[in-house]
């Protein structure tokens, strides 16, 4: 089944395979199947075709996919372009959400470690 243009995986429960769509948390897909009156419990594959089209109506109703990345990188855009301090955080790519980047987010900073020689060589001085 493939809705906004990604395959629902077959096998796993509709609960599982909902949340394979960007912007659909479990939480969500359980709420979803709930208005469609769908059992969580029941397999991509043994869905009927009137159920899938429901759920696809459904879906029309959520940003979900290309339209929520769309929104989401607008809005990074435009916090960058009027420069607050959430903009400039997303620019120098540090946490923009108050976490402490003295020890921690090695991953987001610029790590300034130690600067080993790789080689252990030193280079012939000159005389």
């Amino acid at each position: 089944m493939r809705i906004t243009g990604i395959t629902l995986p077959e096998n796993k429960r509709l609960e599982v395979a909902l949340t394979y769509l960007y912007g659909i948390g479990r939480s969500r897909a359980i709420q979803i199947l709930k208005e469609i009156s769908i059992s969580p419990d029941k397999k991509t594959k043994d869905l009927s075709q009137d159920e899938s089209n429901k759920l696809r109506i459904l879906l029309e109703k959520y940003k979900i996919e290309n339209d929520l990345r769309r929104e989401i990188t607008g809005n990074i855009k435009r916090l960058k372009e009027i420069k607050s301090y959430r903009g400039t955080r997303h620019m120098r790519n540090l946490p923009s959400r108050g976490q402490r980047t003295k020890t921690n987010s090695r991953t987001t900073r610029p790590y300034k470690g130690r600067k080993t020689m790789t080689s252990g060589k030193r280079k012939a001085e000159k005389k």
